[in-house]
């Protein structure tokens, strides 16, 4: 039996300026904070204990990702399966309200990655105020050595490819039938390029663009219908200029047939995962610099 992730749950930022971006995630984006210890605040909007934690720190970056388990596999199990193929892991305990034990470890690229099979589900539910996202959707980093990443998260973790743009540009993979849970793309170093939630539909994304232009925060690109994916997406920056997606529209994948369930959109019968040339399905110039994320 292998190591099979299904979904991510929560990413955890490094933060300079903890305030704000709480009072981003509470107030523009809508989630509910769960707990606060030892200064770190952990936010949720459905089951979860968190789906964003704010860590303080003198730096601006990601902590960790956390990633749950199809609890095929008990924690020493995988952590027998990881030390097999020579990746190093800690297991933590009682270290993280919410989730009792974990195991920590580093993908190629130099991300810690927390993987675990259970997380209190105390169903805080959705606070009704600012964006309120049905979820927490996915996460594009940028990665030093994509191509031993990728191989990580596929042969590893059980991630399976959908879509690609370029050759050696963004690389999709997928633990569950979102086109992506993951976006890899090929850099000199690694970091966020973007975390993406999903919002219920057009009017959804149109409310959430006019409360951002409310409080003075722009739309860096968008909306347009990107080509992997399909997805309409919009792009903004919270308080630490994180690049954050709105997305609704995003294909269904079905991993037993190996294409994405029919819509309307779809230029072929059956789709399947391809490489792309470009971003935008409707031709929208996309005016993001890389180098400034």
């Amino acid at each position: 039996m292998s190591v099979n992730v299904f979904r991510l749950a929560y990413v955890d930022f490094f933060s300079k300026d903890p305030a704000h971006m709480v009072e981003y995630y509470s107030e523009i984006m809508g989630y509910r904070i769960t707990e606060e210890q030892n200064g770190i605040t952990y936010l949720s909007n459905g089951y979860d204990h968190h789906n964003i934690v704010i860590t303080p720190s003198d730096k601006q970056a990601i902590r960790s990702y956390g990633y749950q388990l199809d609890g095929g596999l008990s924690l020493d199990e995988v952590q027998e399966k990881l030390i097999a193929t020579g990746i190093e892991s800690r297991i933590q305990e009682d270290v993280k309200p919410g989730v009792s034990r974990f195991i920590e470890l580093n993908d190629p690229s130099g991300n810690t990655i927390e993987l675990f099979t259970e997380i209190n589900q105390p169903a805080v539910g959705f606070s009704g105020l600012g964006i309120n996202p049905l979820k927490l959707g996915h996460v594009a980093f940028l990665a030093n050595n994509y191509e031993e990443t990728i191989t990580f998260y596929h042969d590893v973790l059980g991630f399976t490819f959908t879509d690609k743009i370029g050759e050696n540009f963004a690389n999709f993979l997928t633990c569950n039938t979102d086109h992506h849970v993951i976006n890899i793309i090929a850099a000199n170093d690694t970091r966020l390029h973007h975390i993406a939630f999903q919002v219920k539909d057009a009017s959804h994304q149109y409310a959430a663009s006019d409360l951002l232009a409310k409080h003075e925060i722009p739309i860096i690109w968008g909306p347009s219908r990107h080509t992997a994916g399909s997805n309409i997406a919009t792009y903004h920056r919270d308080p630490e200029d994180n690049v954050v997606e709105l997305y609704t529209d995003m294909d269904v994948f079905v991993p037993e047939l190996g294409i994405f369930e029919p819509r309307p959109w779809h230029t072929e019968m059956p789709y399947k995962p391809k490489v792309w040339e470009g971003l935008s399905v409707w031709g929208t110039e996309f005016q993001l610099d890389l180098a400034k994320i």
